[in-house]
């Protein structure tokens, strides 16, 4: 049990500390925007200067592809058209139930607008319990708790194209001058530039990249645009592309110049300010600001699928939107999709009602939880196994005498 009253003190240090903290933050916000008033005049300078010291420069950034001084008033989309979403959730393996396995669910969501059709609102489960699906991460150094997430990632992309692609597929045949092509989106909840897989041996990335890359390259085939929504983004890509302007030295050479980043780094006048802050004080609700090309090392591994980004203000946060490069080369896609995205913000009063909704169909509960563990107990008693049951600790810990 919290005891409230044993934190008021630390409380109150801690609003001191946000208060300081808004103050400094604010002052950060305003030097940046003098830097990206500078960077407007400059940007092809500063564009060629990173592209020539990109393999000396050692913190992520961003190429704008766009004049910095972009803002583009997003499309009213039209009222027929499809949006499909996936998400994940899971139930961890633990020691102490009745058998050591773990489970994933894979919500799915398609919501036709306009075309008399029924949605598609559910799930797909499924179980691990082989050894080489519990075990065989284990050679790498990688916990199988972490394994399962990144299985799952795989799995939400893999399902979504499958979606996509059948979606695209059933309207092919029909299309027509009277019966046109349906607007279609493919969503997911958060980035499409997959960080994790820079620790991950070779070996074991090879089980997790590949199948969503080709998932991908046949949402690409099919023209069934893909799009990353990243709700309170954290990333600070485009604000590190300032860090060549705040530059002291003749070039930006950090591994030369700044060998240890650490926060006495004279162009970390910024840090930590995130893009969304940024681009908060730039573009009107309805707007987005310019594309770029993200520069992410793990990226190189992504064959011809490079991620772009945008910043968007949808009325209620600014949201960073990622999509691959061949959805940003198609002009009228991408204005399409961006349409599709916002109309979805709306409906879902501040968040994509579609990824929400496939949020909710795969979030396992705890009652979810208990009826899958009988449903296991039971299979196990009758298949003549015995002594089944979890564990003393995790029977005391779910009943309290206190």
């Amino acid at each position: 049990m919290l005891d409230i009253t044993k934190l008021a003190g630390q409380i109150q240090g801690l609003s001191q500390h946000l208060t300081q903290e808004a103050v400094a933050g604010q002052k950060r916000l305003e030097l940046a925007s003098k830097y990206l008033v500078d960077a407007i005049g400059r940007q092809e300078e500063f564009v060629e200067k990173q592209d020539k010291w990109k393999d000396r420069i050692v913190f992520a950034n961003a190429t704008p592809i766009e004049p910095l001084d972009t803002r583009v008033e997003i499309p009213v989309p039209p009222k027929v058209h499809t949006v499909i979403a996936t998400d994940g959730s899971q139930i961890a393996p633990n020691h102490h139930e009745i058998a050591y396995c773990y489970l994933l669910n894979i919500g799915r969501v398609v919501l036709h607008y306009g075309q008399n059709k029924h949605p598609l609102l559910d799930s797909l489960p499924e179980v691990f319990y082989r050894p080489e699906d519990l075990y065989a991460s284990r050679k790498w150094g990688i916990r199988t708790e972490e394994w399962m997430s990144y299985r799952r990632t795989a799995s939400e992309a893999m399902v979504l194209a499958e979606l996509a692609c059948g979606i695209v597929g059933e309207q092919t045949p029909l299309l027509n001058q009277l019966n046109p092509r349906v607007p279609t989106l493919a969503m997911v909840d958060g980035s499409l530039i997959y960080w994790f897989l820079e620790q991950l041996p070779l070996e074991a990335r090879e089980h997790i990249l590949p199948p969503i890359l080709e998932a991908w390259g046949q949402m690409k085939a099919s023209r069934a645009p893909l799009m990353g929504y990243l709700s309170a983004s954290r990333n600070v890509e485009g604000v590190n592309f300032l860090r060549l302007l705040a530059c002291t030295h003749p070039v930006p050479d950090c591994a030369s110049f700044c060998p240890n980043q650490n926060d006495k780094v004279p162009c970390k006048v910024f840090d930590p300010l995130r893009d969304s802050t940024l681009w908060a004080t730039q573009l009107q609700p309805g707007q987005r600001g310019p594309l770029w090309r993200s520069n992410a090392r793990i990226l190189e591994l992504y064959q011809d699928q490079q991620i772009y980004f945008c910043y968007v203000h949808v009325g209620t946060e600014i949201a960073r939107i990622e999509i691959p490069r061949w959805v940003a080369e198609d002009t009228q896609l991408f204005d399409e999709s961006l349409g599709l995205m916002l109309a979805q913000v709306q409906k879902g009063y501040g968040y994509p009602v579609a990824i929400a909704e496939a949020h909710n169909q795969a979030v396992v509960k705890g009652g979810d939880k208990a009826r899958f563990f009988s449903v296991l107990e039971r299979q196990m008693i009758k298949a003549g196994l015995r002594n089944v049951g979890t564990s003393y600790k995790e029977a005391r810990k779910r009943g309290s005498i206190a």
